[in-house]
């Protein structure tokens, strides 16, 4: 790995600020490569958005229980965070192109098979395999992206208009969800696969084919524990409350977690080609972007779950309009998004993530002090969703940005990989605490929304964790800026 600036004033400035390359020309089939590429963000967006709408909707039809809605979430969130590792690293090896439209196939079948079962296990296991397969997408286009567009001016306006269309798919799927699931929760399962076949004919014939690595190998081993590992700590903590924390069943399967991710660990340590080669962790700034997407993912992901189960089964809300209700975020983000290129330009990642952190935290902490226990729409509601939408704007680019900073090429999928396992895990395990603290709250009525407090108050506390890890370095790198 070459590492082209690790200095202290290098994690304050922006990319503009290092010596900059010639400026790349944005031909025709350029435009069209990132088109491919923000087609399979938008439909990854619109996939969670519309799930996230209809969940009341499956839960009802096939009997599910809170816990279990979770598992739907869960399931495609772990599929998707316990390879991503794996799948950025198989990219480097086996040529983005070939693992980027198989992943994207496999993707669609599984859309297909989900729409079409009628067992809640299968439901979650067809999202299980749905996640893996865009765990191969996501770190795959990431790295396509960063490969194809130069460092610096170029590849933040890419990123920008790559963030854009994750908002767009999330947004559009909101509007989506609320119409597809008047008609049945399954028509939010199947709209994505034509285009997901789509996409797939658009890259076959657009993006370039490119070699394999000289050299290099699998690490398979690291990829069982730690799957194994996340996997199984997610389900103790979402089984633990029902079991007890002192059950031996749930004292045995947090020993085993703890072994399996240990293993790793050392296996990182000992194998010739690791899946993570542990020296990338010794960057403060790509450390703090991985922390930063947990609290990013962690918190939003949970926030909206909870939305959506108040607003559908303790306010009986239509779907579509618990989706109106929802949608100022995306837009914010769809909007603002386009924007935070030149902004990292001027400001620095440091500076805009500090900035998105902040605009969390306040949403969160607006809803806690004005919600009680009957959240009003337009006084607590509505300011929060826009909060929250301010910070994913000005996030999600900049943490994007600053992960894959500096890396050279033949590592983009390590790091692109890295920064998305950590926003998935950590969604993953956020959102299991918090349906374990919710999961007695959503057979309330009157517009009690009391249950759902403690959730809040974690999600705001993984939320201001985030903002602490990035403000303390930036103000004292500020400060040895001055002096």
């Amino acid at each position: 790995m070459t590492i082209t600036d690790t200095s202290p004033a290098s994690a304050v400035r922006g990319p503009a600020a290092a010596s900059a390359p010639a400026e790349q020309a944005w031909t025709p089939r350029l435009w069209g490569v990132l088109a491919v590429l923000c087609a399979v963000l938008f439909l990854d967006g619109l996939d969670v958005s519309m799930v996230g709408v209809a969940l009341p909707s499956i839960g009802t039809e096939l009997g599910l229980s809170t816990t279990s809605l979770q598992w739907i979430v869960n399931g495609y969130v772990l599929g998707y965070g316990s390879l991503l590792l794996l799948g950025g690293r198989t990219a480097d090896l086996l040529g983005r192109r070939r693992v980027f439209l198989t992943a994207l196939a496999v993707f669609a079948v599984a859309s297909l098979v989900g729409g079409l079962v009628s067992d809640g296990t299968l439901l979650i296991v067809t999202r299980f395999v749905k996640g893996l397969a865009a765990a191969f997408t996501a770190p795959t286009a990431l790295s396509i992206l960063t490969t194809t567009f130069h460092e610096g001016r170029a590849r933040n306006r890419a990123l920008s208009v790559f963030s854009v269309f994750g908002a767009s798919g999330y947004s559009s799927g909101l509007i989506l969800g609320g119409l597809l699931t008047s008609f049945g929760w399954r028509w939010t399962f199947l709209t994505p696969v034509p285009l997901a076949l789509v996409a797939l004919v658009a890259g076959i014939a657009l993006i370039p084919r490119d070699k394999p690595a000289a050299d290099g190998g699998h690490d398979l081993v690291g990829a069982v524990t730690l799957t194994g590992g996340m996997l199984l700590a997610v389900y103790t903590v979402v089984s633990a409350p029902d079991r007890g924390w002192l059950d031996p069943v749930t004292l045995g399967s947090v020993a085993l977690a703890a072994a399996l991710l240990i293993g790793f660990v050392v296996t990182e340590n000992k194998v010739r080609h690791p899946l993570i080669r542990l020296g990338i962790l010794r960057i403060g700034s790509i450390v703090r972007a991985n922390l930063s997407i947990v609290a990013l993912f962690g918190s939003y992901l949970s926030f909206q779950f909870m939305m959506t189960l108040y607003l559908q089964d303790v306010l009986h809300w239509s779907p579509l309009k618990m989706a109106m209700a929802l949608l100022p975020a995306g837009l914010i983000v769809a909007f603002g998004s386009p924007f935070v290129g030149r902004l990292i330009d001027r400001y620095g990642t440091p500076r805009l993530i500090t900035s998105s952190m902040t605009s969390l935290s306040l949403g969160y902490v607006w809803f806690l002090a004005t919600a009680g226990n009957t959240p009003h729409y337009a006084f607590t509601i509505l300011p929060t969703m826009l909060l929250l939408g301010g910070g994913f704007a000005f996030g999600f680019s900049s943490i994007m940005a600053q992960a894959t900073d500096g890396i050279d090429d033949s590592e983009q999928g390590l790091a692109s990989g890295l920064v998305q396992t950590s926003g998935q895990v950590g969604a993953a395990l956020v959102l299991a605490v918090v349906t374990a603290l919710v999961a007695g709250g959503t057979s309330g009525g009157g517009g009690d929304f009391a249950e759902f407090h403690p959730g809040v108050n974690l999600v705001s506390g993984v939320a201001v964790v985030g903002l602490v890890l990035n403000l303390i370095p930036l103000l004292r790198l500020t400060r040895a800026k001055r002096a």
